[in-house]
């Protein structure tokens, strides 16, 4: 599970970063996290709950604010939501990379994000 791997890494930090701070508790850390990660929720959640074990954020809420994905075009200026792809085929639809009004390649300016947002503690 990717997942894991990937909050294990959250969790060195958020701990690397309380270790300079006078942190009696830590009460919520608030997680963005962009629908290009393709990071599931739940297993975030889950994996949370098991890094955590044995921590000083045992105990402790994970809150996730998903980050929509928002691209600008390179061509006609476009800026906003992409188009999507449904399909029955597709456990989820799909975000098309590439302008909706002229076609051409697009940058995505959010949507890739998984960062801590912010910490609630008590000191």
């Amino acid at each position: 599970m990717h997942e894991v791997s990937v909050m294990a890494g959250i969790v060195e930090a958020v701990l690397k970063e309380l270790e300079k701070h006078q942190v009696s508790r830590v009460e919520e850390v608030e997680l963005l996290l962009g629908e290009m990660t393709r990071l599931g929720r739940d297993q975030m959640e889950f994996a949370y709950e098991v890094v955590t074990r044995g921590t000083p954020l045992e105990g402790s809420r994970l809150s996730i604010v998903d980050e929509a994905i928002e691209i600008k075009c390179l061509s006609c200026s476009y800026e906003g939501e992409a188009d999507r792809l449904e399909d029955d085929d597709f456990s989820h639809n799909i975000p098309v990379l590439s302008c909706p009004d002229c076609s051409r390649p697009v940058e995505v300016v959010k949507g890739r994000s998984c960062m801590v947002k912010s910490l609630k503690v008590l000191e």
